[in-house]
C-alpha cells in the first residue's frame, strides 16, 4: 500500500490537466481575503474549479511531497457532483478522477488503520 500516495499523485497531476485541458484553469490566483474562507471548499467565494486549483491541489501536493499524513477521508467527488454538470463530457475525466482520489484516500485509510492494530 505504499504506493497509495504516488497513485494519489498521478491523480492530482491528472485533475490539473483536465482542468488545463477543457479551459477551467484560472490564469490569475483570486484574491487572499476569497481564498481564506472558512466555508467548505469557499464555496462563498471560489468556483469549485477555483477551489481545486488554489487550495486542493497546492495542499495535496504538498502533503505528498512532505510526506505529511493523508486525511483519513475524503467525500470531494459527492460535491464535485453538485458543482459540475455530470453530462457535460468537458467534466466527465474530472469526475472520474476525483471519485479515484476519494477512493484512494479510503484505501489508505483502511491501511493506516489495519496497520496500527498490529
Amino acid at each position: 500500500m505504499h504506493d497509495i500516495p504516488n497513485r494519489i499523485a498521478d491523480v492530482l497531476l491528472e485533475v490539473e490537466a483536465s482542468l488545463r485541458t477543457h479551459g477551467k484553469w484560472d490564469e490569475y490566483k483570486p484574491n487572499n481575503i476569497d481564498l481564506k474562507s472558512s466555508i467548505p471548499f469557499c464555496m462563498d467565494t471560489l468556483k469549485f474549479e477555483q477551489w481545486l486549483q488554489w487550495i486542493f491541489l497546492p495542499t495535496m501536493k504538498d502533503t505528498i511531497e512532505q510526506t505529511k499524513p493523508l486525511p483519513l477521508e475524503s467525500a470531494i467527488y459527492e460535491y464535485a457532483e453538485e458543482c459540475l454538470r455530470k453530462n457535460d463530457p468537458s467534466t466527465e475525466q474530472l469526475l472520474k478522477q476525483l471519485k479515484l482520489f476519494d477512493e484512494l484516500i479510503s484505501i489508505q485509510a483502511d491501511f493506516q488503520v489495519s496497520a496500527q492494530k498490529h
